[in-house]
């Protein structure tokens, strides 16, 4: 019972501080000199990096905010499995308390008084790494993983891009992929709940960047949604 209590409050602490990192705030002030939570949609996160810094920049925090949510869930991992071990059933739920702790992390990071981003890159990263639905490709003289779960939300994440030109948006809608996963491969209504959930964590905090949109599109839904290209952010 101790190993369980303490492998729960290390891994979801570790999981806060690594949330906390503040990637997107970090490559503005190097790369632009801003502070990338006072420009464009105000939001600390890679799409507002990719508008108002540039591609790259962008991409790297992409990664870095989407690597924070797979780490905490290593790192919990081997919390759970090494460090203080806890039964084998209770593993899984160590790393989704750390995941839900690296989002919170990123949205409320403590470095920056509690205002950061929306958490979308940090959840697929928690997401990717708990649902990765991993298929082995024989290809003779050795096997390829093949990690489904990521290909199938990328797959999406293009045919709404493709559709839209709204890449939060798209993105966003995308995450419909893991609970499905989570459902008809798993077959886990316990990973099917946790994903619906950590889904509403961004949703929720984009309520009121939703609202702003649908007031400068005259209350349009089709042209909040269907951009005419990847710059028009209404």
């Amino acid at each position: 019972m101790i190993n369980i209590i303490l492998a729960f409050t290390i891994s979801v602490i570790a999981g806060y501080l690594l949330g906390c990192v503040p990637s997107a705030f970090l490559i503005g002030r190097a790369v632009k000199g801003v502070d990338i939570r006072q420009v464009g949609s105000m939001n600390m996160g890679a799409m507002n990096t990719f508008y108002v810094v540039g591609f790259w920049p962008g991409v790297a925090v992409l990664v870095c905010d989407i690597g924070k949510g797979m780490l905490a869930l290593l790192l919990s991992y081997w919390i759970a499995m090494y460090l203080v071990p806890v039964p084998a059933d209770m593993v899984v739920p160590v790393e989704m308390a750390a995941g839900v702790a690296a989002i919170a992390g990123h949205d409320f990071p403590v470095f920056l008084r509690f205002k950061g981003g929306k958490g979308g890159a940090t959840a697929i990263g928690v997401l990717g790494f708990l649902l990765a639905w991993v298929i082995w490709l024989d290809l003779g003289i050795f096997k390829f993983p093949l990690l489904m779960g990521w290909i199938v939300y990328a797959l999406s994440f293009l045919l709404f891009m493709l559709t839209t030109r709204w890449p939060t948006f798209a993105y966003g809608i995308s995450f419909v992929a893991f609970p499905l996963i989570a459902w008809f491969v798993y077959k886990d209504p316990a990973l099917t709940i946790y994903a619906i959930c950590i889904i509403l964590i961004p949703a929720l905090m984009y309520i009121p960047r939703i609202k702003q949109i649908l007031g400068k599109s005259g209350g349009s839904f089709k042209r909040a949604i269907f951009r005419k290209d990847l710059k028009d952010r209404l």
